[in-house]
């Protein structure tokens, strides 16, 4: 399969390799994940510290502020500066952000600067239409799971880790992986938005539970279809149903379960009940 960015579960710094015992007593070597802090900074105002694996900064920082609304896709980017020392990332930008003038009014009135992003996210969300056009033919599930669960990761090295994939039809484009699985989300967006991807076409596959947020952050992306592995929340398929999402959970092989947007979905590869 040839991605367009795929896990590199080798890359120096991901993972480290530690020594235990089994249930047995026996000495046991084994790979676990890595943690670091990364703090992000939109210009001069310090924005947030995440945990991550420390892959693709560029792409998690720029993700991040898409899909909390603080930066829309297509607002222009001067630079965006890593320093791997410090654990600092920072975007800028030619000239100040709307999400930089409406923190510092609310600094002034109420001493909240971030405590209304949410509501902003909100009203974005409720504002974004999904292609009602797009489609996702059953057939292709069996494949891109295949595709996707054989790919050399660090799921499959170390576990303890989330994966999300950019998919269009049955082939699996872009593939990231972090230990929050917002992070990982965050890491597509900020790709599409690099490389001025359009989303009317993408199916957005996740190793995560379908929550509120993991919807939210889709439909922020104007990605039409939503697969998972796992399963869903009732307040992520409730907001699945009232932006037109396709959401779909439990994809394992040619079974899974369809909670909302069935009308994109056409039926040409029927599981075997009886299997």
């Amino acid at each position: 399969m040839s991605y367009l960015l795929a896990p590199n579960p080798k890359a120096k710094g991901l993972s480290t390799a530690v020594t235990g015992l089994d249930q047995n007593g026996n000495t046991v070597d084994l790979h676990v994940v890595t943690e670091r802090p990364l703090t992000l900074y939109l210009n001069s105002q310090e924005i947030v510290t995440m945990m991550t694996i420390g892959d693709h900064p560029d792409l998690l920082a720029l993700g991040y502020l898409i899909n909390q609304n603080m930066l829309r896709a297509t607002d222009p980017i001067d630079t965006i500066e890593f320093d791997d020392e410090l654990g600092v990332v920072i975007v800028r930008t030619p000239v100040e952000t709307d999400f930089e003038v409406k923190s510092k009014k609310r600094v002034r009135t109420s001493g909240c600067a971030q405590g209304t992003v949410f509501s902003d996210v909100i009203d974005a969300f409720d504002d974004i239409q999904l292609a009602s056009n797009a489609r996702l033919h059953t057939s292709w599930l069996p494949i891109l799971t295949k595709q996707i669960n054989t790919t050399p990761s660090l799921y499959l090295d170390a576990g303890a880790i989330h994966g999300c994939v950019l998919c269009r039809e049955d082939q699996p484009l872009v593939y990231v992986e972090d230990v929050g699985r917002h992070n990982a989300v965050d890491k597509i967006a900020g790709w599409m938005a690099k490389h001025n991807e359009t989303a009317d076409d993408k199916i957005f596959y996740t190793t995560g539970r379908l929550t509120s947020e993991m919807v939210i952050k889709t439909v922020m992306m104007g990605i039409p279809i939503l697969v998972s592995r796992s399963g869903f929340t009732a307040w992520g398929v409730e907001l699945a149903r009232q932006s037109g999402l396709t959401l779909i959970g439990r994809a394992r092989g040619d079974r899974f379960t369809i909670l909302a947007g069935q009308e994109r979905v056409i039926f040409d590869n029927k599981a075997d009940d009886a299997s």
